[in-house]
């Protein structure tokens, strides 16, 4: 399922970023209580994504200014006592709401097709609120090029699913996706698991950065 994005008019950040993943009632009217909620504590919703609705519930991925005195924690006890709600994390983030960080990744890639693994391991972090990203070879699992801030070792067993796979190990969040001889690894060290949305998200960007490529086999 493809996530839905409700942008709100343009604002100035003023603040930390942080995203906030809530699962609430499916139902009119809480939406609206959970924005009340964070005004009051002086959070600016800047963006809110729609990650899942099903059996009466919703999971909405909220990104807000949080310029408040309080800690981050804080910010996650006040919203869950909106009825029904329940915080399921808080962490940072330095996606910018209003900014388009994919077509950008993907003006860069066509750009420079030669270079379009290495474009998309170096970006798609801020892409996904995560910490950093790795391609790993696909046949004995070592990593061809790293993000900012990736490790020179990534402490899980497997990396090279045969499909996309969201899962958590050695105290990661991890989403791994092949693509050309090599599996793209992003992860979280803060935050919740990968969203099934989330996987979905990275597949979209790995098979159009493919077809861009044109023959480019893995990073060089």
């Amino acid at each position: 399922m493809c996530p839905t994005l409700l942008v709100s008019h343009e604002k100035e950040v003023v603040g930390m970023l942080l995203r906030l993943r809530v699962s609430l009632p499916d139902r009119p009217g809480v939406l609206g209580q959970v924005a009340r909620a964070f005004g009051v504590l002086g959070a600016d919703i800047l963006q809110v994504t729609v990650l899942e609705r099903q059996a009466g519930r919703a999971v909405d991925d909220f990104t807000v200014s949080w310029s408040g005195v309080f800690e981050p924690g804080e910010l996650r006890e006040r919203i869950g006592v909106v009825p029904g709600t329940r915080v399921e994390a808080v962490w940072p983030t330095r996606e910018v709401p209003g900014s388009t960080p994919d077509y950008d990744l993907l003006g860069h890639v066509a750009a420079e097709p030669h270079r379009a693994y290495v474009t998309l391991v170096d970006a798609v972090p801020d892409l996904l609120s995560a910490e950093w990203a790795v391609a790993v070879d696909s046949a004995d699992g070592t990593i061809v090029h790293g993000s900012w801030q990736a490790p020179e070792v990534v402490p899980a067993a497997d990396l090279t699913p045969l499909r996309a796979s969201a899962f958590d190990e050695g105290g990661l969040h991890l989403a791994s996706v092949p693509m050309d001889g090599v599996h793209l690894v992003v992860a979280r060290t803060q935050g919740p698991a990968f969203h099934r949305a989330e996987l979905d998200k990275i597949v979209r960007l790995v098979g159009i950065v493919s077809v861009l490529a044109g023959g480019v086999s893995r990073p060089v």
